[in-house]
């Protein structure tokens, strides 16, 4: 039995309209830290994800390639997002049935650092039509926009998408 992914999530989280376009979620994507997986909303502490995530791709076609991208779209605060979006990596190539460490990284994994509110943290994956077919590196992290990327590299819409929630760490939270 076919399991149906949901971009219900994402449509309630304001991931689709501040972020993406509506689309049909059509491969498996799975984002974890350590041993704790992300799902849409929970909420994570800054300091357990200064560390790139693992990311699988699913599929079971002959060897796509993938572009993976994540970004903030609440800098510098989700009340005034000015400076929306924050771009925090870029992973492109990137074999199906394979992970992250496959593909090559265009844009070095930041960790997220929020100062004020709750951030989100989105996770996007586009299908390339061939390999290399992306030519375009943001010139700064700072006023990203995951549409105008896949649009100016020809990636069309989304295949799947994830995000997680966190917020500044006070020192009793981090104990």
């Amino acid at each position: 039995m076919a399991r149906i992914i949901s971009s219900e999530p994402l449509i309630v989280g304001r991931v689709v309209g501040d972020v993406l376009d509506p689309f049909n979620a059509s491969i498996r994507m799975s984002v974890s830290y350590g041993n704790r997986q992300v799902y849409n909303g929970h909420e994570f502490f800054p300091s357990t994800v200064s560390i790139k995530p693992k990311v699988e791709i699913g599929g079971n076609e002959l060897r796509p390639f993938y572009t993976l991208v994540m970004t903030d779209p609440d800098v510098p605060g989700p009340s005034d997002p000015y400076l929306r979006e924050h771009l925090h990596w870029i992973v492109t190539d990137i074999p199906g049935t394979t992970d992250a460490t496959f593909g090559k990284e265009l844009v070095s994994y930041e960790m997220p650092k929020p100062n004020i509110g709750i951030h989100r943290y989105v996770f996007v994956l586009f299908k390339q039509k061939r390999s290399k077919c992306v030519t375009t590196i943001p010139s700064s992290r700072d006023h990203f926009n995951t549409r105008a990327f896949a649009a100016d590299n020809d990636l069309g819409l989304p295949v799947a998408a994830v995000y997680f929630n966190a917020q500044r760490e006070t020192a009793a939270r981090r104990r």
